[in-house]
């Protein structure tokens, strides 16, 4: 019975272990903060909106720039938003906001040679503290979330700001019939 009881015990403790043995680490929400300064990367530092669109939506604020993706409809993941947001799109007018991107192989196993085209200049370079910032604004705020409505947008400011007005103020819902 002990033997069938320790059998048990390992067979849970394999399923539970991913098939890459890495280890599952809980993930804690980012700290608000964090999440404030990643918004404050992505609005100003690397004037993603210029492209994306202040709510990401792919609105975006210069008609010169490229068309973008509406980035509330993503179905990016974490790691997948890094790499775009590190190492760009080539063949696209999304730039590399890591300096370094396609000197060493760290990007898609490119170099600068191994481009088609020139990739666009980002407004400005991201550390990757910084990347990890903007990730962690966008999946908690904009990823996945569907399109911005005026509760959406005052969650996403943190308040009814000028931009919320735009969309309609949602009444309560009528009382049911008896």
């Amino acid at each position: 019975m002990r033997t069938a009881l320790q059998l048990i015990a390992v067979a849970m403790a394999l399923l539970a272990t991913p098939a890459n043995g890495a280890r599952v680490v809980a993930s804690q929400a980012p700290d608000p903060a964090d999440v404030a300064e990643g918004m404050r990367l992505y609005l100003r530092k690397g004037d993603c909106q210029t492209c994306h669109g202040w709510a990401a939506d792919g609105r975006k604020m210069d008609s010169q720039m490229p068309d973008s993706p509406n980035l509330r409809e993503s179905r990016l993941d974490r790691a997948r938003l890094i790499m775009t947001i590190k190492c760009g799109r080539p063949g696209t007018g999304m730039p590399a906001f890591d300096k370094f991107a396609y000197t060493d192989g760290r990007c898609y196993g490119m170099k600068q040679a191994d481009l088609k085209s020139k990739m666009a200049d980002p407004a400005a370079t991201f550390q990757q503290r910084e990347i990890d910032l903007v990730a962690d604004f966008l999946m908690l705020r904009v990823v996945g979330k569907g399109p911005m409505d005026r509760a959406k947008c005052i969650e996403y400011w943190g308040s009814d700001v000028e931009a919320c007005r735009e969309f309609p103020q949602l009444l309560d819902s009528p009382p049911p019939l008896s």
